[in-house]
């Protein structure tokens, strides 16, 4: 077992068994720190939200910016070790999903829904309460070094949710969702970054980066709606809102290539409204868009569920 896996082992074990005002402190003292030393995912933290927010915000007023988005995403990896030890009812009580009548109808109805999520709020928090309703969920989860992604699968099936790994598995991940999906499940995918370099290539921000295609795909094999959530932080929960069912291209629209871009570059324009306006739980703190640099590229910790299906 390595250091990083260890230091999974530790989230989850011991600070369960700590007082949570303390783990807030320590978490929060953590992301200051972070914050002063300004490392290589700062630095990118800030570039990202630079582009957010546009070159008219004075550079304090930015770095109070960065600073509360460091501390949005230690409270992330805070809250994802504690989740496992929470109760159904602890799970329901802290998120809250505008539009969840929605979801409800789509699972009752048996179509199933692809939702694509951006890397911000607590998508661990959303899919556990989807679980925790009562709704069946299958996502795809980033194959990482193997001891960490056996343990980041556990964690995620222990609150109810299938994984599959984006690579490597029994059967295409795509195959699987398409099935889950006409069996009337729901399927989150995180959608603002690519991971393949063969991605879409989309506006966001007023630069080009890629985002990936699986959910407009699988939207358009399955004619299950889809939608784009908005995800941020509030003082006592964590919060989601739903936008669509966004309109899906016919046929009559163009070719297939062409309808998965249409509907790929309308997800990124629903993503970019939702971040703007929670700029602040926007974890990104890894290189977005094409014309930045890899140098300083890079986070504390991986985000290991992804929209590559």
């Amino acid at each position: 077992m390595n250091l990083t896996e260890l230091g999974y082992v530790a989230g989850w074990r011991v600070l369960r068994a700590l007082p949570r005002s303390l783990v807030a402190a320590a978490f929060q003292a953590g992301a200051d720190r972070a914050h002063r030393q300004g490392g290589g995912g700062t630095a990118r933290l800030r570039a990202n939200l630079r582009r957010v927010v546009g070159p008219e915000l004075p550079e304090p007023e930015l770095d109070e910016l960065v600073k509360r988005g460091l501390r949005s995403y230690a409270r992330y990896w805070m809250e994802a070790f504690l989740l496992p030890a929470l109760s159904r009812e602890q799970i329901l009580a802290g998120f809250r999903l505008d539009g969840a009548e929605l979801l409800a109808a789509d699972v009752a109805a048996g179509r199933g829904a692809v939702v694509a999520l951006p890397h911000a709020g607590n998508w661990d928090a959303a899919g556990a309460w989807v679980a925790a309703s009562g709704w069946p969920i299958t996502t795809v989860a980033e194959r990482l070094r193997e001891g960490v992604y056996e343990r980041f699968v556990a964690f995620r099936e222990s609150l109810g949710m299938e994984i599959l790994p984006n690579r490597g598995g029994p059967r295409p991940a795509f195959d699987v969702l398409l099935e889950r999906l006409r069996a009337g499940a729901v399927v989150p995918l995180l959608a603002d970054r690519d991971l393949s370099a063969r991605g879409v290539e989309v506006d966001f921000f007023g630069g080009r980066t890629r985002m990936p295609a699986g959910p407009a795909l699988l939207a358009l094999h399955t004619g299950a709606p889809l939608y784009v959530a908005s995800l941020w932080y509030e003082p006592g929960t964590a919060h989601a809102a739903l936008d669509g069912p966004l309109p899906v291209p016919g046929p009559e629209e163009g070719s297939l290539d062409q309808r998965v871009r249409a509907l790929t570059q309308l997800i990124a324009d629903r993503l970019a409204a939702g971040i703007a306006r929670h700029p602040e739980d926007w974890h990104m703190l890894q290189r977005m868009w094409l014309d930045q640099r890899s140098a300083g590229d890079g986070s504390a910790l991986p985000s290991p569920t992804t929209g590559q299906a």
